[in-house]
């Protein structure tokens, strides 16, 4: 089972098109030049709420907020894989055979992006036979987060378990997400002009 955090513009198991963002392995564009569609989720709700909704928030110790405003079109989903995906495994051991490390990959900064973008690109290219990506979260190492190449992935691979649901609107997720904010010091406060 996978978890998702993602907008509103898009089914639980529905794929970005790459139009637009930056993340640590897209927008992304495959050999011939051409944008991939990819997808991110990770092994628990936690992880896919570190990845996505927190992963921005300072690592530095003291007073840290997140805008309350931020949730609004964000949903959480599950995800069952109904086969088996080949993922690339950008663990820090299967990464020496790469002659790679995580503080190239997985433990960089946002200003590192265009350097991640192009390995997921590269093992893209090289390795038709890999569907995605596969890590152990930056933002919370208890569990492995995932990108899905969306040209790669067969159709009826991925279906939704359950409705979809509201980080701000459904009682019981939003609660999830102050737990998780609370472990992590984080206050989630009303943002300007919010009633």
């Amino acid at each position: 089972m996978l978890h998702r955090v993602h907008e509103d513009l898009y089914k639980a198991d529905q794929f970005n098109p790459g139009l637009k963002g930056n993340a640590r392995f897209s927008p992304i564009r495959d050999a011939q030049g051409d944008l991939i569609p990819t997808l991110y989720a990770a092994a628990t709700f936690e992880a896919a709420s570190m990845e996505s909704v927190f992963h921005d928030v300072s690592h530095a110790p003291g007073f840290k907020h997140y805008d309350q405003r931020e949730l609004e079109g964000q949903l959480h989903s599950e995800v069952k894989v109904k086969r088996e995906l080949k993922l690339a495994d950008l663990s820090s051991v299967a990464l020496r055979k790469l002659g790679a490390q995580c503080k190239q990959l997985i433990d960089t900064e946002k200003d590192q992006y265009p350097a991640t973008r192009r390995w997921a690109e590269a093992l893209h290219a090289q390795h038709p036979e890999i569907q995605g990506l596969s890590w152990i979260s930056r933002q919370d190492d208890s569990a492995r987060a995932v990108m899905l190449f969306g040209d790669r992935i067969p159709k009826g691979a991925l279906h939704q378990v359950g409705d979809s649901r509201s980080l701000l609107k459904e009682e019981q997720t939003y609660a999830q997400l102050l737990n998780l904010a609370d472990r992590i010091g984080v206050d989630i406060v009303p943002g300007k002009g919010t009633p």
